[in-house]
């Protein structure tokens, strides 16, 4: 007689310094559960123990976008099937409690009830890259603001000549000004008997550091402009090339789809992925209702959104689509609602996938 090896199903908790591992079959017994380190050694010692247990048919892994990320790259690369579980089952946690086992145990049942099926983002590629830059760019983008508006509250408050001053300055001048402010000396404590030059010469001081600030994260942020432009160009010249869509644009829906933009079935669930696919609402009579969907990537609805926009002001066949839906009787939302849902279906056709799934981009269609 021949033994055939048991299916199984794997589970991940994933955390900061260790991962916990849980093991079933397909029906959904415990074979085995263990803790590892989260660090490339412990990544191998998890796939060699989950091997040990049986045939791998597919891993669920949680937090595949923070904790997990590093993870699921190593068993990607190892050649397993990994899915994406993010929503805990609250009934079982309600009923026995919480742990790291359980946790891990109920991640792979999911995975064996087909509850979870997301294939995760692969975080291995020039759209990794670009999310990487992007994080770094808008991070930058809020410290500047923040030492500007603090720099423009103290100028606000300043002794008057300086105030008078500066106060009529356009935003980049006052900095460039502010720059070249010499206070009378670096050590304050020398003017605290003269009351008006120990006020002003602090306030020189804070406005040089600020604008110092804002000059360098200035800098930073061109910098990155031209690395992002360089790398989205490069990753999506068709995706660029769109009415509508520039750099900044392309980038957003690149880190949407991430990586694997094949792990999106079709035009529809990428709709789905960015919060314009209509939502069914029916109950009893009341039936073909629908109702805007608000889940999704709220900022990839954002860039469909401002796309949607520049192309009602700027791009002739989208204004005629628009009058003829006007005469239709539909109102402005309505008709930006149609316009999203066919500019989402655009901008799938044109995301860098592999050649044997790639569409050519559909026509303006005569009703949405």
């Amino acid at each position: 007689m021949t033994t055939q090896r048991a299916a199984v199903i794997g589970g991940v908790d994933t955390h900061k310094n260790t991962h916990y591992a849980a093991a079933v079959d397909d029906h959904g017994r415990l074979l085995a559960h263990q803790e590892f380190p989260a660090t490339d050694q412990g990544y191998q010692a998890l796939l060699e123990w989950m091997r040990a247990q049986g045939e791998i048919q597919a891993i669920g892994v949680e937090s595949t976008g923070s904790f997990g990320a590093t993870l699921t790259r190593a068993l990607t690369k190892a050649g397993e099937r990994v899915i994406e579980v993010n929503r805990p089952n609250r009934l079982a946690r309600c009923m026995d409690g919480k742990s790291d086992r359980v946790d891990a145990e109920q991640i792979a049942r999911a995975v064996l009830g087909r509850v979870s099926t997301a294939i995760p983002k692969s975080k291995s590629g020039a759209v990794e890259v670009i999310r990487t830059l992007r994080v770094t760019r808008a991070s930058a983008v809020k410290a500047r603001t923040q030492a500007f508006n603090t720099l423009w509250g103290i100028v606000i408050g300043a002794p008057s000549p300086l105030r008078d001053e500066l106060l009529a300055l356009s935003k980049r001048t006052l900095v460039n000004r502010c720059l070249h402010l010499r206070p009378e000396t670096d050590d304050l404590l020398t003017l605290t008997a003269d009351s008006d030059r120990f006020l002003l010469a602090a306030v020189k001081t804070s406005l040089r550091n600020l604008a110092r600030r804002w000059k360098t994260l200035d800098e930073e942020i061109k910098s990155l402009d031209k690395q992002l432009e360089a790398v989205v160009t490069a990753t999506a010249p068709d995706l660029v090339e769109l009415h509508g869509v520039g750099v900044e644009i392309a980038g957003q829906f690149l880190v949407t789809a991430g990586d694997n933009a094949e792990r999106i079935r079709n035009e529809a669930a990428f709709a789905k992925l960015c919060g314009v696919a209509p939502q069914p609402a029916s109950s009893g009579r009341t039936t073909g209702r629908h109702r805007l969907s608000r889940g999704g990537d709220r900022a990839a609805n954002s860039a469909l959104y401002i796309v949607t926009i520049v192309r009602m002001r700027h791009h002739q066949p989208t204004r005629d689509y628009i009058e003829r839906r006007t005469a239709e009787g539909l109102s402005k939302r309505e008709i930006i609602r149609c316009l999203k849902r066919y500019i989402a279906r655009e901008i799938y056709k044109n995301l860098p996938r592999p050649a044997s799934t790639a569409d050519s981009p559909p026509a303006l269609p005569a009703a949405a």
